[in-house]
């Protein structure tokens, strides 16, 4: 498991770092936005990183039961997988991280937005449609990879959002904390977080 994770994790890191680079140039053209701009455009950019992250986390966990597991039982295990790590993993990402940063950065913080629960009507919703499409069409390679640049900026905007607009942009920390919340976060939900509630790992 462990080979497995430090190969998936340099596997992500170019992607991720072009990800990270695309947000701090956001950062540099969206610095002066208002902070309500900027929450309106987290919850753009979370829930459709929450159902990308659901869609791959469930195709691989559905791939990996399908010899020992059928019927409702697959899809209720098929289902708590994929929202457990889309939720839990997605918010770790797009919301705890970037509000670590912000209080190191001494920025503007004032919350974190935890959007299962601040905007649940939306996050809750978009995670079950997201498991349901990856149980019957499951796909893997193309989300992942757009599951990295969403997160990036759905991290992103929840750091736009604490602002100070009288003092410097910390870029280079923003960059820093922009990379972590998504390199780690996303190749455990999508790739390694699945694979824990699997009988027989095939790697």
């Amino acid at each position: 498991m462990l080979k497995r994770i430090l190969s998936e994790l340099k596997e992500h890191y170019p992607f991720t770092l072009f990800g990270a680079l695309t947000g701090i140039v956001l950062m540099m053209l969206f610095k002066n936005m208002e902070h309500e701009t900027a929450h309106c455009l987290f919850y753009v950019f979370h829930p459709l990183h929450v159902f990308l992250s659901a869609m791959v986390t469930a195709a691989i966990y559905k791939k990996y039961i399908n010899n020992y597991s059928k019927g409702i039982t697959k899809f209720l295990k098929v289902l708590v997988v994929g929202y457990v790590g889309s939720i839990l993993i997605g918010t770790l990402s797009d919301s705890i991280i970037p509000f670590w940063g912000e209080k190191l950065l001494d920025m503007h913080a004032e919350h974190v937005h935890v959007g299962f629960v601040e905007k649940w009507w939306i996050v809750n919703p978009v995670a079950i449609i997201a498991i349901v499409i990856a149980y019957f069409h499951p796909i893997t390679k193309a989300p992942h990879a757009m599951h990295v640049l969403v997160s990036t900026w759905a991290s992103l905007f929840h750091m736009v959002m604490a602002i100070n607009h009288n003092a410097p942009v910390p870029y280079f920390g923003i960059f820093i904390f922009l990379f972590l919340a998504v390199w780690l976060p996303c190749c455990v939900s999508d790739i390694i977080f699945p694979m824990l509630f699997v009988k027989t790992r095939k790697y």
